[in-house]
C-alpha cells in the first residue's frame, strides 16, 4: 500500500502519480487490480452518482458511506476522501471531527478545497496526525462564487493568488495538492516551486500526477465532454451493446440456456 511518503518520493524521482476518483465497491474492485497509485472518494459523487447539479449536498454521513464502500472494494489502495462543503469553515474542532470520521471509515487522508480563511484548520489536522491533500484552482464547492465551472488563474493577479495559496498549503503541512482547471503554464510554475507533488485535472501535463473521474475516463456518460477529460474506452457504447444482446437473448428464448438453469 502507498503512503504519503510515496507521494514525496514520486516527486523526487520524477514518477507520475496516477489517481482515479471513484465512489463504490464494484468500481473499487476493478481499480484494486489496476496500476493506479491512489483512489479519491470525491464529493463529485453528488453529481456522478446522485444526479445533482453540484457537490454542495454532500454531507459527512454520505462521504463516510462512499468511503466505506470504496474501502471494501480496494482495501490495499491509498484512499483520499473529500471533506464536504463547509466542513473546514466551522473551526478546527468541527473539521477534526469530520476528518476523524473519514479516517475511521477507512480513508488514509482527506482533501480540502482552498486555503484562505482556514489555513489554521489544515495545520490543526496535520498536527493531529491526519494527512491533508489540498485543492486549488477551480473549487467545485465555491462554484457559485466564481460564476460556474470556469478556468481559474488566467490573469496575472489571479495566477499570483493561486501561487500564493499553493505556498500556503505547503507551509500548513499538506502532503500534495490538486490543481484543477488552471492554465498549464501556471501549473508548471507551481509544480516547479513546490516541494510537495501536484496532481492535475485540467492543468496540463507538467503536474506531478493526474486525476480523472472513473466514469469520465471509461466514457460512461457520453453527454459529459469537458475539455480536460479523455475517454480511454467507449464504455457507454460497450454496455449498450451488451444490453441489446441480453434483451435479444431473453426475447428469443435463448437465455437462460440449460447450462444456466437448475435441474
Amino acid at each position: 500500500m502507498k503512503t504519503i511518503r510515496d507521494f514525496a518520493a514520486a516527486k523526487v524521482e520524477h514518477r507520475k502519480i496516477v489517481m482515479v476518483t471513484t465512489y463504490d465497491t464494484w468500481s473499487a474492485r476493478l481499480l484494486a487490480a489496476a496500476p493506479v497509485d491512489c483512489l479519491l472518494v470525491g464529493d463529485s459523487a453528488m453529481m456522478v452518482m446522485h444526479g445533482e447539479r453540484d457537490t454542495l449536498g454532500a454531507t459527512i454521513e454520505l462521504m463516510v458511506m462512499h468511503t466505506k464502500a470504496v474501502v471494501r472494494g480496494a482495501p490495499e489502495k491509498f484512499i483520499v476522501t473529500d471533506m464536504p462543503f463547509l466542513a473546514a469553515r466551522k473551526g478546527p474542532a468541527h473539521a477534526l471531527d469530520c476528518a476523524a470520521q473519514l479516517l475511521r471509515a477507512g480513508a488514509h487522508a482527506v482533501k480540502l478545497e482552498g486555503i484562505r480563511g482556514h489555513a489554521d484548520v489544515v495545520s490543526h489536522l496535520v498536527e493531529s496526525g491526519i494527512p491533508v491533500m489540498g485543492h486549488l484552482g477551480l473549487l467545485p464547492q465555491s462554484v457559485h462564487t466564481v460564476g460556474g465551472y470556469t478556468v481559474q488563474g488566467r490573469d496575472p493577479a489571479a495566477a499570483a493568488r493561486v501561487r500564493e495559496e499553493a505556498a500556503m498549503l505547503e507551509a500548513a503541512g499538506a502532503f500534495a495538492v490538486v490543481l484543477e482547471c488552471i492554465p498549464q503554464d501556471l501549473a508548471r510554475q507551481i509544480t516547479a516551486t513546490l516541494k510537495i507533488p501536484t496532481i492535475g485535472i485540467g492543468a496540463g501535463v507538467n503536474c506531478d500526477g493526474q486525476v480523472l473521474v472513473l466514469h469520465d475516463m471509461l466514457g460512461l456518460n457520453p453527454e459529459f465532454n469537458p475539455r480536460f477529460a479523455r475517454r480511454f474506452v467507449e464504455g457507454a457504447e460497450t454496455i449498450g451493446k451488451g444490453l441489446e444482446r441480453y434483451a435479444a437473448a431473453v426475447r428469443s428464448g435463448k437465455f437462460p440456456a440449460a447450462k444456466e438453469s437448475y435441474s
